[in-house]
């Protein structure tokens, strides 16, 4: 082979046939290689045209750009300018303060999101170091990324698959490609030529994949594609190239700095202007008052309250088994509308059990699920023992001797029952030992002999035992499973009561019928059988001369064995929860229709009588006007592509929805980035998916999506709590702006900027955060999703905060303004506009306005429920934050150096009790009003009614 020869861009271009479907040595011919492999010139000359096999990085956003836009978004952008009209105002302090304030928040974010984008690292992580070829003829050992197109590599049991290949040998080969497609069990491999157009590209039965691994059997293949060009290569492109789009509450908070920054910037601009032209002050002082108004406006404590209350609402999640990874996707789950949900580890446990053992005479229930060998056999509802049953016994060691798999018992590395090889033959092992059979003795006593090994053309295996018996005609033992049509076909008997009986024509239809049955139920049936090899039927005196035509005939039929990959115990419940939360669920898998159909069924996905099922190929034949009128109808997507899974998605969000996506397999990391939260699995979930997730289970359990999403609506209804909290202080901080302003200097300003400050800063702080770790309200799982339409600042939330609870508010603010000069000599004494009782007076206003926010904090834990409904103090974090808001009033009040800073002054105990007093008068109003809006509420209930039998 002279490498000047070959054409490497012809072997880069796609074949005229695809790959799968040429013979062994016309793959040979297009890649340009032969059972020899290529020489090491080859390789290298190779290496240099294709590249390394491995994942290439695209160049990401630096991290410094990261880090920058948590200080340039719109609310941070908002505050700068408020530091910056602060000190056009001649009030550098405050413009100090606003800028910390900036600054702290935008570090608090990056740390809190600061998550290393590792999905292609993972990826990388999944291909193995060294991969075995044949160089020059000679088998070697080299590192996975030197391999290239046309090497030939070999692979057996437990080996890691380094290039997409093509099988040219096989050995009874099964790869396990999970990770993949989904599948729960490994899928049998041949070299043989195929091309099937109704399977997908990892379904292709002579292809391997990289990054998937070798389950059992051995096998020779070609490398036809490394690196990126990879099924893996191609994944890793898809999540690359996803670009991240803003959350709903990231849409939000952008509307209300839009909205803040018009009503802040509007007042300015207005109370400017009416300083200038009605009270008469010089442009200089009018333009401090404007910014004096401007900063008033401002909410500067909101936008650290939603940080801080996101990540508190991020540590509860934690504590409910979900790490969330991006603070904003906790208010995202809130909204969701539809969960895409993996079959396989996501609803159910990704281990196949036997349920059932099928016989001609009998059918026993095997109970327990898992791989653990816990659980009993049932005839009916009662107990059996295998002792007692010699054709059950019979069925499981004949399944267990034909049978490469192994079963390994929890170790300090793994906490868990866990198995070597196929899962499917893997369940037969724990069915066994469920019946207390040592299967250990039982192959000392009967030792395998040889082994027919399984075949795509015949469907089964055979092994052949010796035999520890009494009968001297009874050499051997032979013991098949496999497809049950193919196995039933060499059946001439039965076994019943331990005895052989012939099989007539209406035991074979009976024996279809089970498997049927079974089969339309989506569960996995093999049928096991045997054969006594006595001395009088002229075998062959050499076992490796046994054939499948010589020993598999005239086979003694023993029983089906159904199994199934079962749903998690509690997914049921948690599935009923969406349902009842207005959240639709779909699933979609890499698994069979038929099995989809029946896992959705049993746990309540599904309730038609006949849902729609797509298969990929299906899905590749349909536009996407189709693909969304199927999307609003019961459907179940099966043997899907990752990139079928994403198209899902873009359609699910490109109709209105908010889409989580679940998934556990590296197939899934396209469609969890791409979805609006991405949650994966923390326990089976492969590396790739955790980084691609915004959230992680720690526990695999469904129903934590349910607490989850439960966590999140109940953050945005705290977000918009502690919004009205405090978003209603700005207008007692206006009011004495106004009121300054329409006497035309005749009242001294009642409040200055720092002490808006104090109390946005400060005071309100503590209380606000305290509103967000509200527990969510009864019955928030029953109501349908928010939607994307409805704004977290809506209208009666602002008539509330700012025409209700705001107008008290400053009222009551001014009176204590009053209230002080009153005690001093006013009206019949002029106001002080300097000095100690003008700053008592200021102080005044400053403290109205804190002890009336305590009020506030009490009457904004419910909308419409009576506080004392839900426990007063009920919530501890808000008499902390009462305490907290009091002692830093107290310390602006009596600390002598901050009175300069602050403009106040140490005040009475009458000024206290007058203060105090307002607390339960705003409590009390605030409960009349709720009042009001309950009788109202049942008012239009009764009236509904009524109209609804009039109608009737």
């Amino acid at each position: 082979m002279m490498m000047q020869q070959i054409d490497y861009k012809s072997m880069e271009a796609a074949p005229e046939k695809p790959i799968e479907g040429l013979s062994v040595a016309e793959v040979y011919e297009a890649l340009k290689s032969s059972a020899d492999g290529l020489t090491t010139e080859e390789a290298a000359a190779r290496r240099t045209f294709f590249g390394e096999n491995s994942i290439q990085k695209k160049k990401g956003k630096p991290l410094i750009w990261k880090f920058l836009a948590n200080f340039t978004h719109l609310m941070a952008i908002l505050l700068w300018i408020g530091g910056v009209v602060a000190l056009m105002a001649q009030l550098p302090q405050l413009a100090i303060a606003i800028w910390l304030v900036n600054v702290i928040n935008g570090l608090f974010s990056f740390w809190q999101e600061f998550q290393a984008e590792k999905a292609v690292e993972a990826l990388g992580q999944l291909l193995p170091s060294y991969a075995r070829v044949i160089r020059d003829g000679t088998e070697v050992k080299i590192l996975a990324e030197e391999l290239v197109p046309g090497d030939l590599i070999i692979l057996a049991e437990g080996d890691r698959i380094s290039a997409d290949s093509r099988l040219v040998e096989d050995n009874d080969f099964r790869a396990d490609q999970s990770v993949l497609t989904g599948e729960s069990h490994p899928a049998h491999k041949t070299k043989e030529a195929r091309h099937r157009t109704d399977l997908g590209r990892a379904e292709q039965p002579n292809l391997i994949f990289a990054g998937t691994n070798a389950a059992s059997g051995a096998c020779k293949a070609v490398v036809f594609a490394t690196g990126m060009t990879t099924e893996f290569g191609k994944i890793a492109d898809l999540t690359q190239n996803m670009v991240e789009v803003p959350s709903p509450l990231q849409i939000e908070m952008g509307r209300i700095t839009r909205l803040v920054s018009a009503m802040a910037i509007s007042m300015g601009i207005i109370f400017f202007v009416l300083a200038v032209l009605l009270a008469h002050v010089n442009v200089t002082e009018s333009f401090i008052f404007a910014m004096g108004m401007i900063v008033a406006f401002i909410p500067e404590g909101l936008l650290p309250t939603v940080t801080l209350s996101l990540a508190m609402g991020v540590k509860r999640m934690a504590k409910r088994n979900a790490l969330i990874k991006r603070l904003s996707a906790v208010e995202t789950l809130g909204c969701t509308t539809v969960i895409c949900t993996d079959k396989t580890g996501t609803l159910t446990q990704n281990e196949m059990t036997v349920s059932d053992c099928w016989m001609v005479n009998q059918q026993i229930k095997v109970t327990g699920v898992g791989y653990a060998p816990e659980g009993e056999m049932l005839s009916g509802d009662v107990p059996i023992s295998l002792a007692e049953n010699s054709d059950m016994r019979t069925l499981l060691v004949a399944a267990s001797f034909c049978n490469n798999s192994r079963l390994l018992p929890p170790s300090p590395e793994v906490n868990h029952w866990n198995i070597l090889g196929d899962p499917t033959e893997a369940a037969l092992v724990v069915a066994a030992r469920k019946g207390k059979i040592d299967l250990d003795q039982e192959l000392k006593l009967s030792p395998r002999l040889r082994e027919l090994p399984f075949e795509s053309q015949r469907k089964r295996m055979t092994t052949i035992h010796k035999v520890a018996g009494e009968r001297s005609d009874l050499e051997k033992l032979a013991y098949i499973k496999g497809a049950p049509k193919e196995v039933l076909d060499l059946c001439s008997y039965y076994l019943s009561n331990g005895e052989a009986v012939m099989m007539d024509g209406e035991i074979r239809k009976k024996i279809m019928g089970a498997n049927d049955d079974y089969a339309r139920k989506g569960l996995r049936v093999l049928a096991v059988a045997m054969r006594r090899l006595t001395t009088d039927m002229g075998l062959p005196e050499r076992l490796s001369d046994y054939t499948p035509e010589l020993i598999e005939n005239d086979m003694i039929f023993l029983g089906l064995t159904v199994m199934a990959d079962p749903p998690r115990v509690e997914v049921a419940a948690a599935v009923e929860k969406c349902h009842q939360a207005g959240i639709k669920i779909i699933m979609i898998t890499g698994d069979y229709g038929l099995t989809a159909e029946s896992i959705a069924r049993r746990i309540g996905i599904i309730h038609g009588a006949q849902p729609r099922i797509l298969t990929g190929v299906e899905l590749d034949e349909i536009n996407d006007a189709d693909l969304k009128k199927a999307l609003s109808e019961e459907i179940i997507f099966a043997r899907v592509a990752p990139e079928q899974k994403l198209r899902v998605v873009s359609a699910l969000q490109e109709m209105g929805n908010v889409v989580a996506v679940t998934g556990d397999g590296v197939n899934d990391s396209p469609a969890l980035k791409k979805a609006d939260i991405g949650i994966a699995m923390g326990i089976s979930g492969t590396d790739v998916a955790k980084e691609a997730a915004d959230m992680i289970l720690t526990d695999d359990n469904f129903a934590s999506i349910v607490n989850a999403v439960e966590e999140g609506r109940g953050v945005y209804n705290n977000i918009r709590k502690f919004a009205t909290y405090i978003l209603n202080s700005n207008v007692p901080e206006a009011v004495p702006f106004i009121v300054f302003l329409f006497a035309k200097g005749q009242i001294p300003l009642p409040l200055t900027v720092m002490q808006i400050l104090a109390v946005d800063l400060g005071t309100d702080m503590i209380p606000a955060i305290a509103l967000g770790v509200e527990l969510p309200e009864e019955g928030v799982m029953q109501r349908p999703p928010r939607s994307r339409k409805e704004h977290l600042l809506n209208r009666p939330l602002l008539i509330r905060a700012f025409l209700f609870y705001g107008i008290m508010e400053g009222a009551i603010a001014m009176s204590a303004f009053f209230f002080l000069y009153w005690q001093n000599g006013w009206p019949g004494v002029p106001m002080a506009d300097s000095g100690e009782i003008y700053r008592m007076a200021t102080t005044m206003t400053l403290g109205a306005i804190v002890v009336t926010q305590i009020g506030i904090v009490f009457n904004c834990r419910t909308e419409r429920a009576s506080v004392f409904k839900v426990g007063l103090f009920s919530n501890h974090m808000i008499l902390i934050g009462i305490v907290c808001e009091l002692t830093v009033f107290s310390i602006l009040v009596y600390t002598p150096f901050l009175h300069e800073i602050f403009n106040t002054a140490p005040i009475d105990l009458i000024d206290w009790a007058y203060l105090f007093m307002w607390v339960p008068v705003m409590i009390l109003i605030d409960e009349l009003r709720k009042a009001f809006l309950r009788y109202w509420d049942r008012r239009q209930s009764q009236r509904k009614t009524e109209m609804m039998k009039g109608e009737s």
